[in-house]
C-alpha cells in the first residue's frame, strides 16, 4: 500500500513538516534535552527488535529499560561499519519490516566497502526536512525560492529515495515545484553549467568537487548568468581553498552542510560563521577521545551518532562515519537553539602523523594552501593533494592555472610559503616536497580526488 494513502502516515508527515522542521526555533535547551531523552528511549526500544542490536545489547549487558535518555547512552555498545555489513540483510531490520516498501540504500563506499542499510518512508521524508530547515535558516523557502541541486539521483542513493521517490513526487500532484531543479552529479561539467545558467537559481548546492569544477568553468567565462544568493556544499569534506575559490568565482557565500546516508542530515553551517548548527532533534552526537570518553568543548573527538527517528535500520552510537569533529558550547543564534560543532576535520584515517608522535587533524593542513592564497591575493592553484609518505616526508601536488601563472607572486614564492607553514604545523624535521602536476589522479572508488592520502600503516 502507498503510505501516502494512509491517513495515519499523512497526519504524521504533516505534523513532521509543520512542527519538526521548526522545532529548533521554538525550544530552549531544557526542552530540547527532554525531546532527545524521549526519542532515545523510543529508538533503543525499537532497536531491540532488530536481531543484530538485540544480540549486541545482550552481549554488552545493556537493556532498553536501563536507557532513560542521553545520560545513559554510554551504557550501549558502539556500532561500526563492519557490524552492519556483517549482519546485512536480515539482521539489520526487525523480522516484520517490509523490505519491499522500504528503501535499500548504500553509502559511497569510500573505503572500498559500501554499507547497505534500509530506510522506511518516514526516514526518507526526514532527509528532505533537513534541507527545508536549512533553507529556512538561510532565508529561503522550498515553495518560493529557485533551488538547484546537483545530486546523485540514481536508484540506491539517499538522494534518490528522498527527492525523487518519496514525498516530492506526491507533493507535485498538488503543488507546482517548478522552482526546484535536480541535476545528476555524473553529468559533464559543461552540461551542468549550461543548465545552471539557464535556470539561474538563488540557491545552488552540490558536493565540493562538483562546485569546484563549476567554479573553474565560471572563471573561464561560462555561466555568466549564474548569480546565486548562496551556495551550499554537502557529501564530502569542504577544504578552505575550495571554499575560497568557489566563493570568489560566484561572488556568493558558500555554506557547508553535514550528514551521511546512515545518519541523515546532521548539521548546517551558521550564517555568522560561528560553527555548525546541529539538528539536535534529528540526531544525538557524541565526540569520543581515545578512551571512548566524551571529549570536552573545543577538542576534536571521533564521532558516534545516534539517529533519533525512523524505522528500517536503526543507527545507534554509530562510529562508521569515522569523522573527527570538534564540539563547542551550544548557542541560540537567530532564534535557533541547537548544539554546535566548530570543525569537521575529516576521516580519522586521514590524520597527519608527526615525528614526535602527534596526530594532527586534516583541517590543520588542508587550510594551508587557502591561507597562503588569501594572504597573497592570488588563486593560481587550481587543485592540490597532500600525500604523507612517512612521518618525516609529505608531498604536496599542485595544479597551476596557466592563465594566472605569471600574474602576481611567483609559483616558487607561493610554494616556499606553503612549505614554511607545513613545517610550522607539523615539524621542522619534516621534509615538505612541492611538485607541480598537470593532473591529479582520482580515487577509483569515489571518482573524486582525495584531499589527503596517508601511506602510513595504521596500527
Amino acid at each position: 500500500m502507498n503510505p501516502f494513502l494512509n491517513p495515519i502516515f499523512l497526519s504524521g508527515m504533516l505534523k513532521s513538516h509543520f512542527i519538526d522542521v521548526n522545532r529548533i526555533w521554538h525550544v530552549n535547551f531544557e526542552q530540547l534535552r527532554k525531546y532527545q531523552d524521549k526519542a532515545i528511549r523510543n529508538i533503543v526500544k525499537y532497536a531491540n527488535t532488530v536481531p543484530f542490536y538485540n544480540k549486541k545489547f545482550k552481549e554488552h549487558g545493556a537493556h532498553p529499560n536501563d536507557i532513560k535518555g542521553v545520560r545513559d547512552i554510554q551504557k550501549l555498545p558502539l556500532i561500526s561499519k563492519d557490524d552492519i555489513r556483517d549482519n546485512y540483510p536480515d539482521g539489520i531490520v526487525p523480522k516484520d519490516f517490509n523490505k519491499e516498501q522500504g528503501f535499500l540504500l548504500s553509502t559511497s563506499g569510500s573505503t572500498g566497502k559500501p554499507v547497505f542499510i534500509y530506510y522506511d518512508m518516514f526516514t526518507a521524508v526526514k532527509y528532505v526536512e533537513g534541507y527545508i530547515r536549512m533553507l529556512k535558516a538561510y532565508g529561503g523557502s522550498w515553495r518560493k525560492s529557485k533551488i538547484l541541486l546537483i545530486i546523485d539521483i540514481k536508484p540506491g542513493s539517499v538522494e534518490h529515495a528522498a527527492f525523487t521517490n518519496s514525498v516530492v513526487p506526491f507533493i507535485k500532484k498538488f503543488i507546482s515545484m517548478d522552482n526546484i531543479k535536480y541535476l545528476h552529479v555524473g553529468e559533464k561539467s559543461e552540461t551542468l553549467i549550461r543548465e545552471i545558467n539557464d535556470f539561474n537559481p538563488e540557491y545552488l548546492g552540490s558536493d565540493p568537487p562538483v562546485l569546484m569544477k563549476i567554479a573553474l568553468l565560471k572563471n573561464e567565462g561560462l555561466g555568466k548568468d549564474i548569480n546565486p544568493k548562496y551556495l551550499f556544499s554537502s557529501g564530502s569534506m569542504l577544504d578552505q581553498y575550495t571554499r575560497q575559490y568557489v566563493e570568489n568565482a560566484f561572488n556568493a557565500k558558500l555554506l557547508d552542510t553535514y550528514g551521511a546516508t546512515e545518519s541523515g542530515p546532521l548539521a548546517f553551517e551558521s550564517l555568522e560563521g560561528d560553527g555548525y548548527h546541529v539538528n539536535s532533534d534529528f540526531a544525538y552526537l557524541e565526540f569520543l577521545d581515545d578512551e571512548q570518553k566524551s571529549a570536552p568543548y573545543g577538542k576534536a573527538g571521533r564521532l558516534a551518532v545516534t539517529r533519533l527517528y525512523g524505522k528500517g535500520t536503526p543507527i545507534i552510537r554509530y562510529t562508521g562515519m569515522e569523522d573527527l569533529v570538534t564540539p563547542i558550547e551550544p548557542k541560540t543564534i537567530r532564534g535557533m537553539t541547537t548544539e554546535m560543532i566548530k570543525y569537521i576535520g575529516g576521516r580519522s584515517i586521514e590524520l597527519i602523523h608527526t615525528p614526535d608522535g602527534r596526530m594532527i587533524s586534516p583541517f590543520h593542513v588542508t587550510t594551508i594552501p587557502a591561507s597562503v592564497m588569501d594572504d597573497f591575493k592570488s588563486y593560481k592553484i587550481k587543485q592540490f593533494q597532500i600525500i604523507q609518505h612517512s612521518v618525516d616526508k609529505i608531498e604536496v601536488l599542485l595544479i597551476i592555472d596557466e592563465k594566472l601563472r605569471n600574474i602576481g607572486p611567483s609559483v616558487k614564492k607561493i610554494s616556499d610559503e606553503i612549505i614554511k607553514r607545513f613545517k610550522e604545523v607539523t615539524s621542522k624535521d619534516v621534509d615538505i616536497i612541492i611538485n607541480e602536476v598537470d593532473e591529479i589522479e582520482k580515487d577509483v572508488r569515489t571518482d573524486n580526488v582525495r584531499l589527503i592520502i596517508s601511506k602510513i600503516k595504521r596500527r
